[in-house]
C-alpha cells in the first residue's frame, strides 16, 4: 500500500493519515464488537467490590480485635473472681473444719459432763449408804442410851 503512494508526491502522508484514521475508526467499531468498555466498566465495578470487601475485611479486624480485647478482659475478671471463690472456698473450709472441731469439743465436754453426773449420782449413793450407817448408829446410841436412862432411874 505504501509502495503505491511513494511514487507519487505528498501522497504518502495522505494516505498514511486515512489509514490511521481507518485503524481508529476500526479499532472503536471492533472494541464495541468485542465489548471492550463493557470489559471495563466491569473491572470498574470489581475494583469497587474488592475496595468494598477490602473495607469490611478492615471492619471485621477490627471487630476481632476489640472482641480479643473483650474476650482478654473477661478472662482477666473471670479468672480474679476465681481466684475469690477459691480464697471463699477456703474459708467456708476453714470455718467447717472449726465447727467440726468445736463439734469434736462439745461431744466430749458432754462426756465428761456424764461422767460427773455418773460420779455424783455414785457419790450420793455412798453418802446415802453412809447417812444410813450414820442413822442405824444414831438409833443403836439412842438406843443404849435409853436404856441406860431406864436402868438409871
Amino acid at each position: 500500500m505504501f509502495d503505491k503512494n511513494k511514487n507519487q508526491e505528498g501522497g504518502e502522508m495522505v494516505e498514511e493519515r486515512n489509514q490511521e484514521d481507518m485503524k481508529t475508526g476500526t479499532i472503536s467499531e471492533s472494541s464495541n464488537q468485542i465489548g471492550i468498555g463493557e470489559l471495563m466498566g466491569k473491572r470498574a465495578k470489581l475494583e469497587e467490590a474488592i475496595d468494598y470487601v477490602g473495607l469490611m475485611i478492615k471492619n471485621l479486624k477490627d471487630k476481632r480485635t476489640l472482641l480479643e480485647k473483650d474476650v482478654g478482659e473477661e478472662a482477666v475478671d473471670i479468672k480474679n473472681l476465681k481466684e475469690k471463690l477459691q480464697k471463699v472456698s477456703e474459708y467456708i473450709d476453714e470455718e467447717n473444719q472449726g465447727i467440726e472441731e468445736l463439734a469434736n469439743k462439745r461431744k466430749q465436754v458432754e462426756s465428761e459432763a456424764d461422767e460427773v453426773g455418773s460420779i455424783i449420782n455414785n457419790l450420793r449413793e455412798k453418802l446415802s449408804g453412809v447417812d444410813r450407817i450414820i442413822d442405824e448408829e444414831g438409833s443403836k446410841v439412842r438406843k443404849i442410851k435409853e436404856s441406860r436412862e431406864s436402868l438409871n432411874e
